[in-house]
């Protein structure tokens, strides 16, 4: 059969809603969670970038300084005499840690602080250093290309040392304020550069810096942030793996011994209930466990149900094809009529045992899409009991019931299959009573549960025989009754119903010794 419409439309709404992740279901869930947790440790790692903005701030900051710098340079050599001004460089330079020089107005060099004591700064040839430096060196021109850094052009010394050599000079003649620019020396740290006129036109100073301290500063914080982003990464790569194998190789378990209870054929075949979990993945295990339980159970109850319909249904239709075929050889009416008779008998007890069968296979479906309201179980019995006084079905046994009070017995439940309970209940009392017996019913609230009882006058059932009796197709009939009367299901029709509103029923032994079966119901109460 073709699905409506509307299962079509939800299945395709469901479906569009799971296109927004369909590009994940490709991936496995171990790489989803490795996926998820190296994200996190990305985003960390954008921290180096920010070093780099980090690095060119100061570069900025130590320009500035050195602009401020030069000008007091400059202003303290106008102020002094000539003979004061090669100490006054030497100072400066030494306490400055740059490198001085002095040009005249011609541009010729005058004074190098060089030359006057001990460089205090020397570049360092990178072909020197150890490996790490030139790991370094790597990792800085790799995270200036992805930031797309502006490039910062090499230092080169000019090999005539004059003032138009030197484009700070140059730019700083007509102006009254210092001009700087930085430079990269070979181990690519930064090297600051500064030029400023001296007043009155008296010539011009240079100022030369290496500062490596900012690259030394910015490495030891990218050393330190890249320690953090590897422990992290570690951490978080062992934590994945960690819940890879407490999510992924449990649901992995499931998954495979689910297969396994679908393809195979035994019992015994089940699915890990995991009780040492209590967390959902265990939840899941145990649902899914009782899950293939109940379906199994539901399969071999519906083989049993299918093998024991098929048993009954034999034993009429072969009565009904002797009846049928003994006709065609016998002429006396007599005879014949008694054959019709065993026939027609046959048909009724197979029209019975059909209507019941289809009942107590239709009983668990129904219960399942039923929608329970509040039942007063002191009303619809006494409604019940007025039908079958009507109807004469209680065969000369009378029927005593103690009603309850006005909503005291009340229940949520489907009205309908609760009469039905009652009703099979006291058809089997009234079939097991003697002529004139009595058959007591009796409802009442104990705590939270409503409790009903049935006893009759009959017989009873035999302890080790009350469970048997709630089986499909179990039939102990009273002495004297026509067989075929009834096919077997009353009871267990009425367990079945019973069980779907969460009660219970048994037999006990009648209080006092007497003799006779005694049913109890046991039903939860509905809320007030």
């Amino acid at each position: 059969m073709e699905p409506d419409i509307a299962t079509r439309n939800k299945d395709r709404q469901e479906g569009d809603r799971s296109l927004s992740l369909r590009w994940s279901a490709r991936l496995s869930l171990t790489t989803r969670i490795l996926v998820v947790n190296v994200l996190a440790i990305a985003l960390l790692a954008g921290g180096l970038f920010y070093l780099n903005n980090y690095r060119d701030r100061l570069t900025e900051e130590r320009l500035v300084q050195a602009r401020m710098q030069l000008t007091i340079v400059a202003d303290s050599l106008a102020a002094v005499d000539a003979r004061y001004k090669n100490p006054l460089i030497r100072q400066f330079s030494d306490h400055l840690g740059a490198r001085l020089r002095l040009y005249d107005p011609d541009g010729t060099k005058v004074i190098d602080s060089f030359a006057l004591a001990q460089p205090n700064y020397k570049f360092v040839d990178p072909e020197t250093e150890p490996l790490r430096k030139d790991i370094a060196r790597l990792l800085d021109r790799t995270i200036e290309s992805l930031v797309f850094s502006a490039p910062i052009p090499n230092f080169d010394e000019p090999v005539n040392d004059v003032a138009g050599e030197w484009p700070e000079l140059v730019a700083a003649r007509d102006k009254s304020e210092a001009v700087s620019s930085v430079s990269l020396a070979p181990d690519r740290t930064p090297v600051i550069v500064a030029g400023k006129s001296l007043p009155d036109g008296a010539g011009t100073i240079l100022l030369t810096a290496n500062a490596r301290d900012i690259t030394r500063i910015v490495r030891a914080e990218r050393s330190s942030v890249l320690l953090v982003i590897l422990v992290a990464a570690t951490v978080s790569i062992l934590l994945s793996l960690f819940l890879a194998r407490t999510i992924v190789q449990p649901i992995r378990k499931l998954a495979h011994a689910a297969l396994r209870v679908r393809m195979g054929r035994s019992d015994e075949i089940a699915i890990p209930r995991m009780p040492d979990r209590r967390d959902e993945i265990g939840q899941l295990s145990r649902a899914l466990s009782d899950m293939s339980t109940a379906l199994r159970y539901r399969i071999n109850a519906t083989e049993a149900f299918a093998a024991d319909v098929s048993h009954e249904i034999k034993n009429p239709l072969a009565s009904l094809r002797s009846a049928l075929e003994g006709l065609e050889r016998v002429d006396d009416p007599d005879l014949q009529k008694q054959l019709l008779d065993v026939a027609n008998d046959d048909v009724r007890r197979i029209d019975r045992l059909i209507n019941d069968i289809s009942d107590a296979s239709r009983v668990d479906a129904e219960l399942a899409r039923a929608k329970f309201e509040p039942i007063d179980i002191g009303k619809m019995l006494e409604q019940l009991l007025a039908a079958r006084e009507q109807r004469a079905s209680n065969l000369g046994v009378h029927i005593a019931f103690a009603r309850p009070a006005k909503d005291v017995a009340r229940v949520m439940g489907d009205g309908g299959r609760l009469e039905r309970v009652f009703s099979n209940l006291l058809d089997n009392a009234v079939s097991f009573s003697p002529d004139g017996g009595l058959v007591e019913i009796l409802a009442t609230p104990d705590g939270d549960e409503i409790v009903i009882h049935v006893a009759d006058q009959g017989p009873g059932v035999l302890p080790e025989q009350r469970e048997q009796v709630f089986q499909r197709f179990h039939s102990d009939r009273p002495d004297g009754e026509a067989f075929g009367k009834h096919s077997g299901l009353g009871l267990a029709i009425a367990k079945t119903i019973v069980e779907g509103h969460q009660g219970t029923i048994r037999i006990l032994d009648r209080p006092g010794g007497q003799s006779g079966a005694f049913f109890e119901i046991r039903l939860p109460k509905a809320a007030e």
